[in-house]
């Protein structure tokens, strides 16, 4: 069996938009790939509009809690994205070495339920966008 490539999706505390681009991420994700999540200062619970919002399109949240990015983790991922964490004090300079791919969405951690909304499909847009990259450079069949 030939192992998984993860794209790993870090935010400040993988409550929401990390949350949601893994979620995203492994329902569209092509052959060959697999998503994780995590965050720089992950909070205590996924935020609660997280999964009502996830449901809202069909998508189950991550059955994992928030956790906090480790070295072997970036190490690990063939590709890594940043949503806000790059920003934030707690960011770990060995994570910004990784060269993270940014993604600029807000922190959805004080909306409302249609403010995350929107949050949820800037995310999606961004998780279709990526994958379709990532088909492109799939190698064709040559019959």
């Amino acid at each position: 069996m030939v192992a998984k490539r993860t794209v790993l999706f870090v935010c400040v505390g993988n409550a929401g938009r990390s949350m949601m681009a893994e979620a995203i991420f492994d329902q569209l994700c092509p052959d060959g790939w697999r998503a994780a999540s995590a965050g720089v200062a992950p909070a205590r619970a996924t935020n609660p509009l997280t999964g009502p919002t996830l449901a809202e399109i069909g998508v189950s949240l991550p059955p994992h809690p928030p956790q906090r990015v480790t070295e072997p983790m970036v190490r690990d991922a063939a590709l890594c994205v940043s949503l806000g964490a790059l920003d934030h004090a707690s960011c770990p300079a060995w994570f910004v070495r990784a060269r993270p791919r940014p993604w600029a969405v807000p922190d959805p951690q004080y909306l409302d339920a249609q403010g995350f909304r929107e949050i949820r499909e800037a995310v999606r847009s961004r998780v279709e966008a990526l994958i379709a990259e990532l088909r492109s450079q799939e190698p064709r069949d040559r019959a």
